[in-house]
């Protein structure tokens, strides 16, 4: 028994709200028991505040100690409903290619329990569960796809319907499966379609509020910190600091979090490790890099700009170089596995025409990969050169040519090559419409993209532009006021105030970039990473110049 569960049962719930209900295929556990936990968690939550109400003696601590309760089991069911919602839209982005491959494999060879176990491979959750739904079909006449698809009736119609059309074109005739066939991919592909234009329609908005009151409103009342001295509403350094660094971050983690989870559809990358033949496994030479840009910035900066500036220089040029340098492999081989992906359905469909004219699968890699350039060429040779010299089938071949490109359609197309080598001449017209299919699969991921990057871009560039030149800008406006209408040094001046809005800018830059690449490409560690890397030195670089151009503006420096 899980420690939640043995939390559920001291509660007396039996039924799931149906916020928790709704997301029920992406939980761990029933909703009722998570939903019972929560309030278990709330009602231990009350126990200290209870205890000193009852030592002090203070009854009306009992409603704080309620309100605690309950906010704390709301807090926990909110955090239920986002971490549902983020692997259901990893879940759905992965919908497309799921049937993709049950499409191809069905085009080969029509039987739904090939088709079934075949894209039971991919890789995430919707993989995993259709698998489970195989295992329980074996040694039935069921293959799992029905079942299957009635566990996403509601949650993405788009993937019933696609998946109810691959049961029904395993079993249609041979002129009628092809249609069933097209049918199946173009509906999953228009859902994921539709599914992402509404995400960057809903995001719209909240993307502006977190634009406007999360940064620009707070960074241009920066310039008013002194005025407020003037008119005896104290602004000590303290209060700054808190409400720039502790507080307005915050509010945008949640912000973010909230977003994040909303978002119906994501393309994760495939995962990259240190295990990569690409990817080096030491971790000191991205220490020893951003340190001694760190140390290279703290005295380059400190000759020409204030002292204060010296701490912001360090930490955000030097923890940028430090985050690019130890992703950079990562990102460097996600980005030849794109290139080998944009390529291959020229490759299967070459491949494809020349099996459909009787020519071997063998004989066919060999002929497309002196016609193919690029990443794509290079593997095709390799696969070509290792079966040749190994004796080994295609499939083997691309196995081992793929071990440098992490490209689980190159996958996928390896086992559709051995496939076509056992299926003979009928099988090159099914690698030439899984060439159209994959094109297809392309443009819908970049159409998803292309919406959102029109919402993340204002977040990028306020991360690292905007947002940095306009709160270096108001440090030097607030520091140009005349001393004389500050109240009792009530108002910090830039050596104090430039150090607190700068950690703010910086924090900022990282939560934004953060938000913008987990909202267009997924909320993946390295590209997060990669993207903050960079984002880093542009914010500090922008927030110096800024404050140095409107310095000398003001006549200071």
């Amino acid at each position: 028994m899980t420690a939640i569960e043995r939390l559920a049962r001291l509660s007396p719930r039996e039924t799931a709200p149906d916020s928790l209900a709704e997301v029920a295929p992406f939980l761990d556990e029933e909703p009722s028991i998570l939903a019972a936990g929560a309030d278990v968690v709330g009602a231990i939550a009350t126990v200290p505040v209870v205890l000193i109400a009852l030592v002090l003696g203070r009854a009306e601590l009992l409603l704080v100690a309620f309100g605690v309760g309950l906010g704390a089991a709301v807090a926990v069911r909110g955090v239920l409903l986002a971490v549902a919602n983020l692997r259901e839209s990893r879940a759905l982005g992965a919908a497309p290619t799921l049937v993709g491959r049950a499409v191809l494999r069905l085009r080969i060879a029509p039987t739904a329990e090939g088709a079934a176990a075949f894209a039971a491979r991919t890789d995430g959750l919707l993989g995993d569960r259709l698998a489970e739904h195989v295992r329980r079909a074996r040694g039935t006449p069921r293959s799992g796809l029905g079942a299957f698809a009635d566990g996403w009736r509601d949650t993405f119609p788009a993937l019933y319907r696609a998946v109810t059309l691959l049961e029904a074109a395993a079993n249609a005739p041979d002129d009628e499966r092809d249609r069933a066939l097209d049918r199946a991919m173009e509906t999953v592909l228009d859902g994921a379609e539709t599914r992402a234009a509404e995400a960057a329609d809903s995001l719209q908005g909240p993307t502006t509020a977190v634009y406007a009151f999360g940064v620009l409103l707070p960074l241009a009342l920066v310039a008013v910190l002194p005025a407020a001295g003037a008119a005896g509403v104290e602004a000590a350094l303290p209060a700054v600091v808190v409400v720039y660094d502790v507080v307005l971050p915050a509010g945008l983690c949640c912000a973010a979090g909230w977003l994040l989870a909303a978002r119906p559809v994501a393309f994760p990358p495939v995962p990259v490790g240190r295990d990569h033949p690409d990817v080096p496994d030491r971790r000191w030479p991205p220490v020893v890099v951003g340190l001694a840009v760190a140390v290279g910035s703290w005295l380059v900066v400190g000759t020409l700009l204030p002292a204060w500036t010296r701490p912001l220089a360090a930490v955000g040029f030097g923890g940028g170089a430090a985050l690019i340098c130890w992703f950079r492999p990562i990102v460097s081989v996600r980005r030849r596995a794109s290139r080998f992906d944009a390529g291959l359905p020229d490759a299967l469909y070459l491949v494809g025409r020349r099996v459909a004219d009787g020519v071997a699968v063998e004989r066919a890699v060999a002929d497309a990969a002196d016609d193919l350039d690029g990443v794509v060429g290079e593997t095709f040779t390799a696969a070509e050169r290792r079966g040749r010299q190994l004796r080994v089938g295609v499939e083997t071949a691309f196995d081992g040519a793929l071990d440098g490109v992490p490209s689980k359609r190159g996958e996928s197309a390896a086992r559709l090559l051995g496939l076509a080598a056992r299926e003979g001449p009928p099988a090159g017209r099914a690698l030439v419409e899984t060439a159209d299919h994959l094109d297809a699969l392309a443009r819908v991921e970049a159409e998803a993209r292309r919406d959102l990057g029109r919402v993340t871009a204002t977040l990028g560039n306020t991360a690292a532009f905007f947002g940095p030149l306009v709160g270096g800008a108001t440090v030097a406006l607030a520091d140009s006021i005349d001393a004389s209408t500050v109240i009792d040094g009530s108002s910090p001046d830039a050596a104090a105030l430039g150090p607190a809005i700068g950690a703010y800018v910086l924090l900022t830059a990282v939560v934004l970039t953060a938000l913008a690449t987990g909202l267009s490409r997924g909320l993946d560690r390295a590209t997060v990473g990669y993207r903050i890397g960079i984002a880093l030195p542009l914010a500090t670089s922008t927030y110096l110049a800024g404050f140095a151009a409107a310095s000398v503006a003001a006549g200071g420096l």
